[in-house]
């Protein structure tokens, strides 16, 4: 099938690794031209760097997405370098686990600012180049998780992905009379290096096996699939949803 992806310009958060890095060369792979936006400058160039030896079209931008300027700064460089944007994947995000009477203010904040705000100003900086006339024409993909259903230990990380599918929705509502789609990815547990790091990685992966209806655990592929599907043109009547990528395990 074609996506019809071909020369259109995408910017993928939290791309330097895992799932973002997956994401981006997808749509790559798609003939997408991707910027590749991380705060860890380093890895998003390593991440870029890969891509273009492949002869595909990436770009590496160190951002934290958290900041407002530094987040129209990047927005306005990726549409001077290449016309526009048609393709926001808003992937920026991270844990900072621990039991609420222990969770400081700071380990709240973190969090929900690069999952939850990091989306708004994304969103915001690139929905003026998706709505003006001449283009109309937009694609929003926001990487939710399963864990917006609640997880013990995450009321951070559940309440700032739970707010992104709020966020989705509204979006969806306001943008769609500019052809523009929003849209939320729901993954479960997903076979990143950060999940390989965990210290009980083994227990993580038999518990996947046994308790998912698809008894595996997830690639990263899995999820980078399913945005390239939304992100592209015969995605052109889903909005305001939400696909969970989790193997059936709600």
């Amino acid at each position: 099938m074609d996506l019809e992806l071909t020369d259109r310009i995408a910017i993928v958060t939290g791309a330097a690794r895992g799932l973002g890095a997956a994401i981006a060369h997808r749509l790559c792979l798609e003939g997408a031209k991707v910027a590749v936006v991380d705060r860890d400058a380093n890895g998003a160039e390593a991440c870029a760097r890969l891509l273009t030896e492949r002869g595909l079209h990436a770009f590496a931008y160190g951002v934290d997405v958290a900041e407002e300027a530094s987040v129209r700064q990047m927005v306005d460089a990726v549409a001077e370098r290449w016309g526009t944007v048609h393709v926001l994947v808003n992937n920026a995000g991270f844990t900072r686990d621990m039991r609420i009477t222990k969770m400081g203010v700071d380990d709240w904040d973190a969090v929900v600012d690069v999952i939850l705000k990091g989306a708004f100003l994304c969103t915001r900086a690139v929905l003026p180049f998706m709505t003006r006339e001449e283009q109309r024409w937009g694609r929003i993909v926001n990487i939710s998780s399963r864990a917006h259903l609640g997880n013990p230990g995450q009321a951070n990380y559940s309440a700032a992905k739970a707010g992104l599918i709020g966020f989705t929705r509204a979006m969806s509502l306001e943008n769609g009379r500019f052809g523009v789609t929003v849209n939320a990815v729901a993954p479960g547990i997903i076979d990143t290096q950060a999940v390989r790091d965990l210290p009980h990685y083994q227990k993580v992966r038999e518990n996947a096996e046994k308790n998912t209806p698809v008894p595996r655990i997830g690639q990263p592929e899995d999820v980078a699939d399913v945005v390239a599907f939304l992100a592209s043109a015969r995605a052109s009547y889903v909005s305001g949803d939400v696909l969970h990528v989790s193997g059936g395990r709600y």
